[in-house]
């Protein structure tokens, strides 16, 4: 869901979920004191964020990153308005989150895509699974959904043709190798690998957990059409997606010195991709219906 990098592998280090929302419980609301400050809620350690918030100095704004190692918490904590942004997830994550939550959160500018792999430390090829193996991807549904389009693209199993993008282990219609699917928590996949045949893992956890994305036995194609739902975004409550403060970020993060940042530490994994904020927030309804 999140374009992240070797970067990220401090990033349990530097907070939980209870230090960030302790921070929370510290911080003001919009803008603080001068109406400048904007805290941002991203997932693990994030450099390109640091470099953006030097830039915001140029430009009077305090830009803030609020550190979360739970996928659950970002979007609560921008719900709540303890953070003014979050940048951590793709649209169809911000689509299950707003359904599932009944919150209003919209896109305002998409950020990279990331592909998505498949991993083992025991096989060094796709063709090397024996059958029978155990495969392991996340369990939130819109990673699972993912997960189970990359096995599919890999020839690994055959999925319904109406399955969507929200497909989970019963819309599986061929499986000749006896693949053994097991929903585990995002964050958990690269401790599986120890005992799994292998293990599909968001690249930012891949990263965070020291595993080189260039040796996954598989890997979606992000600059296909069918990544857009997987665009990662920097998303505002709806009220205040329009905050002209906002915009300067949007620039920000389309510069020079950030984009340099993002693929320095995302070792040209994150492709950037720049959509009007009205195209992505369709493409959000569309994936919410």
């Amino acid at each position: 869901m999140l374009a992240e990098s070797p970067r990220r592998r401090t990033a349990l280090a530097l907070a939980t979920s209870l230090t960030a929302l302790a921070l929370l419980a510290s911080g003001c609301g919009l803008g603080g004191e001068d109406g400048k400050r904007i805290r941002v809620g991203v997932s693990g350690d994030s450099p390109e964020w640091e470099v953006l918030a030097k830039e915001a100095k140029k430009e009077g704004l305090t830009v803030e990153t609020v550190v979360f190692d739970d996928y659950s918490l970002p979007n609560k904590a921008l719900s709540a308005g303890d953070i003014e942004l979050n940048a951590f997830q793709h649209l169809v994550f911000l689509a299950q989150s707003n359904t599932e939550n009944k919150t209003d959160i919209a896109p305002i500018a998409a950020t990279t895509v990331v592909p998505l792999g498949l991993y083992s430390s025991k096989h060094k090829r796709l063709a090397d699974l024996p059958d029978g193996s155990e495969i392991t991807l996340p369990n939130d549904p819109a990673n699972q959904g993912r997960g189970l389009r990359v096995l599919e693209q890999a020839k690994v199993i055959e999925l319904k043709k109406e399955a969507g993008l929200f497909a989970t282990p019963d819309d599986i219609t061929a499986n000749p190798r006896h693949i053994k699917i097991t929903p585990v928590n995002a964050q958990q996949t690269p401790r599986t690998l120890k005992d799994a045949d292998a293990a599909v893992i968001n690249d930012g956890v891949a990263e965070l957990s020291g595993i080189d994305a260039g040796t996954a036995l598989f890997k979606d194609d992000p600059a296909a059409p069918q990544a857009v739902p997987y665009l990662n975004v920097i998303a505002a409550r709806a009220d205040h997606k329009d905050d002209p403060d906002f915009q300067k970020i949007i620039k920000l993060y389309a510069s020079r010195a950030v984009q340099d940042e993002v693929r320095r530490t995302s070792n040209g994994t994150a492709h950037h991709i720049e959509l009007p904020a009205a195209e992505l927030q369709a493409e959000l309804a569309r994936v919410q219906k």
